[in-house]
């Protein structure tokens, strides 16, 4: 079994590449993980991932311990087994989940709350959180967090509140955690406050974690502010640890992200627009069920090596689409995982070649183009 591990490998301005090797193989970094919210990427297969250079896949904690339960999945083999995926893997804490559908209530023993399958009801704490992530086996995990999303107006009280619970929760998972094959992120927080943000960033780093996330992004500020709490959030961060922008983001949101020191990303957005008809170029995205598709006979992208633009036209798949063919919302999907794989691939590239600021500046000019 391998040694977790990461290292960097090459630096252009802030942004770097790197090597983190996990017991189920070495994600290069920047790197993308798809989300397989139930044990699976909607619609397509692990063979079908790795055709299109994914390295790793995310699970979700809160869906996968409704349902089946995490005992389940440990009998059948942990995550790996159960889905058939033997490459890097990373599960989520569970409290996005809980937030994000209203079904908790939230103390400092952790948050409780009722399941929407059976209504029976469940606790989650930072103990349980990581209880779950061992028994579900993925090689990175999360510490359970707090958070609001972020306001025009900062209430300084309440976010700090909410900082410090994330800091007793983060404490509380290390204590938790058992396993030595599995990396535990510490998550950054500090709502719509830069000083906040470098406060949370600096004692969570005093925390000794393996690896670090910030979170709380996404979730409703410009993407002005966005980039000035990122950057506030990373600063305090130790150089040789893996840093994890969670939840986000489109294509340009990933470019910009890297250029500031981002080593990790997860989204739905390519297989959620994908399902919806919503493609990405290299010149932006394309909506494939507009007329003026209806007899393309182009691929989605001219230069796109994919297995879907390699074989199938727009004109084909915006058939599909309309019609609500399954093959259409797999195929779409796949193509847009494909992009995201290649557009870091080169991001890579750019780095390790040392021009990753006028790779990045062309690729955005063509991207909003």
């Amino acid at each position: 079994m391998a040694a977790l591990s990461f290292a960097t490998r090459a630096r252009s301005g802030a942004a770097r590449t790197g090597r983190l090797v996990t017991p189920h193989g070495v994600l290069d970094t920047p790197a993308f993980f798809p989300v397989g919210t139930y044990g699976a990427v909607r619609g397509l297969t692990p063979e079908e991932l790795r055709q299109v250079g994914v390295q790793g896949v995310l699970a979700n904690t809160y869906h996968l311990h409704l349902r089946p339960g995490e005992e389940t999945v440990r009998k059948l083999g942990g995550l790996h087994g159960f889905m058939g995926w033997d490459g890097p893997m990373l599960t989520d804490s569970g409290g996005y989940q809980l937030y994000s559908l209203d079904l908790s209530e939230r103390s400092e023993e952790g948050v409780r709350f009722r399941s929407p399958i059976d209504g029976s009801e469940r606790f989650l704490s930072p103990e349980t959180a990581i209880g779950i992530q061992e028994a579900l086996g993925a090689d990175l995990i999360v510490q359970l967090d707090e958070f609001e999303p972020i306001a025009d107006r900062v209430d300084e009280a309440r976010v700090r509140q909410m900082l410090e619970r994330t800091l007793r929760w983060g404490e509380r998972c290390q204590r938790a955690k058992q396993r030595s094959d599995q990396w535990l992120f510490g998550i950054v927080q500090g709502g719509g406050s830069e000083k906040l943000r470098r406060e949370s960033a600096a004692r969570t780093r005093a925390l000794g974690f393996d690896a670090f996330a910030i979170g709380g992004l996404g979730v409703g500020e410009s993407p002005e502010r966005r980039w000035d709490l990122l950057d506030a959030a990373l600063e305090p961060l130790p150089d040789e640890a893996p840093h994890y922008l969670m939840g986000l983001g489109t294509p340009d949101d990933l470019v910009a992200a890297v250029a500031r020191g981002v080593d990790l990303f997860d989204c739905v957005i390519p297989t959620r627009h994908g399902r919806h008809g919503w493609v990405f170029t290299d010149r932006g995205p394309l909506n494939l069920r507009n007329a003026r598709f209806r007899e393309d006979v182009s691929p989605i992208e001219e230069d796109c090596p994919c297995p879907v633009c390699t074989r199938f036209s727009r004109a084909y798949l915006r058939h599909l689409i309309v019609t609500e063919e399954a093959l259409g919302a797999r195929l779409s999907s796949l193509h847009n995982l494909a992009f995201y794989m290649r557009l870091l691939a080169r991001a890579r590239d750019a780095i390790t070649g040392g021009a990753f600021d006028g790779w990045s500046r062309e690729w955005r000019a063509q991207y909003a183009a």
